[in-house]
């Protein structure tokens, strides 16, 4: 079993990226999060692997903590949830927002990762709930919500919402309060856009 790769970046791409280790090109799938974190290309980075194997490929998934890894092997262990569906669970959030999430019995925000519906996101909180760690879930859960209520509220302004996650990831933990939390993340789009 592969644990963990390291070496070149030579290419990044939307949904995967190509490490080069001694002589040999891999392709690991990877979240969104995940690429978007990864430095230039040519620079040097470590993975940390799960091989998926299928009847007719064998395809890797990379992760840049072993907590990721571990979050996604567990989400893959519940029933209706492949890879690809695990992946597009991991973007909606960081792993602490995400084991909140889990904690707090609330599907309705792991509903909102592509491909992932009510009965299946009730199905990884009724499996996974004893077995994710989570400290001041109740606190945690209460931010996600605001921020997606925050995310519809700039797509209706006109955002893209991968535009208004990114605005509401740079806005600092101190702000709270769903008018401050706003007015922050439209001050970052405004910044980005000179």
């Amino acid at each position: 079993m592969i644990y963990s790769i390291s070496g070149k970046l030579a290419l990044k791409e939307v949904s995967f990226a190509v490490v080069e280790a001694n002589g040999l090109g891999l392709k690991l799938f990877a979240s969104k999060q995940t690429i978007e974190a990864l430095p230039a290309a040519g620079a040097d980075v470590k993975f940390f692997c799960h091989l998926h194997v299928r009847e007719d490929a064998l395809d890797l998934f990379g992760f840049t903590s072993a907590d990721e890894l571990e979050f996604f092997e567990m989400l893959i262990s519940v029933s209706g949830v492949g890879p690809r569906s695990a992946l597009a669970i991991l973007d909606t959030g960081p792993l602490a927002e995400l084991s909140a999430a889990i904690k707090e019995n609330r599907p309705d925000l792991l509903t909102r990762a592509a491909g992932i519906g009510r009965k299946t996101a009730e199905r990884v909180i009724i499996e996974l709930r004893t077995k994710v760690q989570s400290s001041k879930s109740g606190a945690v859960v209460e931010k996600m919500q605001t921020d997606s209520d925050l995310v519809e509220a700039l797509m209706s302004l006109g955002y893209h919402r991968d535009q208004a996650r990114a605005a509401l990831a740079h806005v600092d933990e101190k702000v709270v309060g769903t008018e401050a939390r706003l007015r922050a993340a439209l001050a970052v789009l405004a910044n980005k856009q000179k």
